[in-house]
């Protein structure tokens, strides 16, 4: 396969993956308390939101670069 093809099914395979989930989560470990021997942390999750029209911009991008591909 040309670079150019596989290129593109990468995009598309990520925007159509952008448009499913819309983001992700993670979580961070933060220390509260730290004291000698004793320590205390809190989990935090936080979430990125990722907007529709990135998915959709990375989906169009990598069906054009798969037709240029095809037509080289």
């Amino acid at each position: 396969m040309k670079s150019t093809t596989m290129l593109g099914i990468l995009l598309a395979v990520l925007g159509v993956l952008a448009l499913a989930y819309q983001g992700f989560s993670y979580t961070r470990e933060k220390k509260v308390l730290d004291v000698g021997p004793i320590h205390a942390t809190r989990d935090d999750t936080q979430h990125v939101s990722l907007p529709p029209i990135i998915g959709g911009l990375a989906l169009l991008g990598g069906v054009a670069l798969i037709v240029i591909g095809s037509k080289q």
